[in-house]
C-alpha cells in the first residue's frame, strides 16, 4: 500500500506536494498541525483499486466479476476529473465541501461495484465512521494538538423573533358607552332584587326604610345604616337602635363651650339668603351679653349687596358695637390687628352661589391666620342643594357648620344627613328672627327626634313598592368614616 506523509508550513504546499507524488488521483487521508506544520496523510486512487482486488479475490467471488470489477475501476481512473479540478480550482482545498465530495464519490462506486445496483445510493453511516478524519483543516498557523474538524463559518443569523399578537381592535366610543350602560343596568337590577329580597324576608327593615326617606334622608346613608343593623331586634328596639346611630354620627360642640364663649375669629360663609347677617348679630349678641359690648368686633365684606352693610352697623347699633367694613384682604388684615383684643370677631361675608366665580377670590381673602370659616346652612334646602353648598364651600381642616332657619323647614333630615356624611361639626342652630334668642347650641338628641317625626304626608314621599329603585347603588360610605 503506497500511502505517504507530506509536512509544510501549510495545508496549500503540503497539498501540492501530495498532487506532485500521486497525481490527478490523490485521496488525503487525514491532516493535523504538527510542531514542523501541516502533516498531510495521502495516497492515490490506484492504492485504494489495488485494496478492493485483493478483497474481491479473498472472497472467492469469480474471475469474471474480479475483472469486471477491475475494469470499472480502471473506466473510473481514467474519467476525466474536470469537475473535480474545478472545485479543486475554486476552493483551494480548504473547505469541507470539497472533502465531503470526493469520500462521497469514491464510497458511491464502491458499493455500486460491490452490489451490482447502480441506482441504490451508497449508505452513508458505516464509511463515514470509517473515513471520518478524511478532513482538510483550514488554514491557521495555531491549532491543537488533537484534530477536530474545524466547521464551517457563516455570518450569525437573527434569531427568529415570535410574530406580535395583533392587537384588538378598540371599541367605538358608541358601543362603549352601551355596554357601560348595560353593566350598570344589570347591577342596577341584581342589587334592587337583592334588597327586596331582603326586604321581604326582614319587614321591620323595610318599614324603617321607608321612615328614613319619607324623613328626608338619602338613600345612600339609610342603606349604609340598616345594613349594619342586627337582625335580632324587633320593632321599637330597631327604631331606638337607627335613631342612636343618627346621634352618634352627628358631630356637635355639645361637649365643650358654645361658640360665643369659647371666642375667637369667625368668618360666616354661605349662599345668599342662609342668614349669615342674622346670624353674626345673635352671636354677637350671646357674647355682648356675657362679657359686655366692648368684647366683640363686627367686619363685614359684603358691598356687593344693596344695603349690607347698613344692616350689620343697625345690629350694631342694638348691641353697642362698631361694625367695620373692609373691601379687600389688607383692609381686613388691618380690622383684624386693631380688634386683636375682642373675645370675639364676626367677619360678614358676601352671600354666593356655588357656582359664582367671584367664591374664589371671597375665600382667598379670608385665608388668613386664626380666621376660622363658620358654613351657615339653610335646614329648608333640598338635599342636593346642601350637598352642592358643602362640596364648594369645604376647605382643609375641621369643618364648622351652623344651622339657620329650622322653624322654616317641613323636615330636618336632609339637613342633618349632608352634616353626617360630609362630617361637619354642628357649632349651633337658628330659628326666627329674634336676636339674640333666637339661637341654640346643637343637641343631636334633639335633632334627630324632630328629624324622626311623623310628617305629613307630602307628594314627594316613595311608596313601599319605589323602595328598589332608592337602594340599587352600593353604598359609597365608607366603613372607617362611619360609627356603627
Amino acid at each position: 500500500m503506497n500511502i505517504q506523509r507530506f509536512i509544510a508550513p501549510t495545508a496549500r504546499e503540503a497539498l501540492a506536494k501530495a498532487r506532485l507524488a500521486f497525481g490527478d488521483g490523490t485521496l488525503i487521508l487525514s491532516n493535523r498541525p504538527t510542531a514542523a506544520g501541516i502533516e498531510v496523510v495521502a495516497t492515490g486512487e490506484d492504492t485504494l483499486a489495488a485494496l478492493d482486488q485483493s478483497e474481491l479475490a479473498g472472497q472467492g467471488k469469480g474471475k469474471a466479476k474480479s475483472q469486471s470489477f477491475a475494469r470499472k475501476l480502471a473506466d473510473q481512473a481514467n474519467e476525466p476529473m474536470s469537475p473535480v479540478e474545478d472545485d479543486v480550482t475554486q476552493l483551494a482545498m480548504s473547505t469541507l465541501s470539497f472533502q465531503d465530495y470526493v469520500r462521497e464519490r469514491m464510497l458511491r462506486r464502491r458499493h455500486e461495484a460491490l452490489t451490482g445496483q447502480t441506482n441504490t445510493p451508497a449508505p452513508a453511516a458505516a464509511p463515514r465512521q470509517q473515513f471520518e478524519n478524511v478532513r482538510l483543516a483550514p488554514v491557521q498557523t495555531e491549532r491543537p494538538t488533537q484534530f477536530k474538524p474545524a466547521p464551517i463559518r457563516t455570518a450569525p443569523r437573527p434569531t427568529p423573533q415570535p410574530a406580535p399578537a395583533p392587537a384588538p381592535a378598540p371599541l367605538s366610543q358608541g358601543i362603549a358607552d352601551e355596554l357601560h350602560a348595560m353593566k350598570t343596568l344589570i347591577e342596577d337590577r341584581f342589587n334592587t332584587l337583592t334588597w327586596l329580597g331582603q326586604t321581604r324576608q326582614n319587614p321591620i327593615q323595610s318599614n324603617l326604610m321607608l321612615k328614613l326617606i319619607r324623613a328626608g334622608y338619602s338613600p345612600t346613608l339609610a342603606r349604609t345604616i340598616l345594613e349594619r343593623m342586627p337582625e335580632e331586634l324587633d320593632a321599637s328596639e330597631s327604631v331606638r337602635w337607627v335613631m342612636d346611630i343618627l346621634e352618634r354620627n352627628l358631630k356637635t360642640d355639645a361637649a365643650t363651650d358654645p361658640i360665643h364663649v369659647e371666642g375667637g375669629i369667625y368668618a360666616l360663609i354661605g349662599s345668599t339668603g342662609v342668614g349669615k347677617t342674622t346670624t353674626a348679630a345673635k352671636l354677637a349678641g350671646l357674647c355682648a351679653q356675657k362679657y359686655g359690648a366692648a368684647s366683640v368686633g363686627l367686619i363685614t365684606l359684603d358691598t356687593y349687596r344693596v344695603g349690607a352693610h347698613e344692616q350689620l352697623r343697625a345690629y350694631g347699633r342694638m348691641l353697642g358695637v362698631v361694625a367695620h367694613l373692609a373691601h379687600d384682604r389688607a383692609a381686613l388684615q388691618d380690622l383684624l390687628n386693631l380688634l386683636t383684643n375682642k373675645k370675639m370677631v364676626l367677619v360678614d361675608t358676601t352671600g354666593l352661589a356655588p357656582s359664582d366665580p367671584r367664591k374664589r377670590d371671597m375665600l382667598e381673602v379670608l385665608n388668613l391666620p386664626k380666621v376660622n370659616r363658620l358654613l351657615v346652612l339653610n335646614a329648608g334646602s333640598h338635599g342636593d342643594t346642601l350637598d352642592d353648598v358643602v362640596s364648594s364651600f369645604k376647605s382643609s381642616g375641621i369643618q364648622q357648620a351652623i344651622l339657620s332657619k329650622v322653624d322654616e323647614a317641613a323636615k330636618v333630615g336632609p339637613a342633618l344627613d349632608a352634616i353626617i356624611r360630609h362630617q361637619l361639626v354642628l357649632r349651633g342652630v337658628t330659628m326666627g328672627q329674634k336676636v339674640p334668642e333666637d339661637w341654640e347650641q346643637a343637641d343631636a338628641a334633639k335633632l334627630v327626634r324632630m328629624s324622626m317625626r311623623a310628617p305629613l304626608k307630602s307628594a314627594f314621599d316613595p311608596k313601599p313598592a319605589d323602595l328598589g329603585f332608592f337602594f340599587a347603588q352600593p353604598s359609597p360610605i365608607h366603613a372607617g368614616r362611619f360609627d356603627a
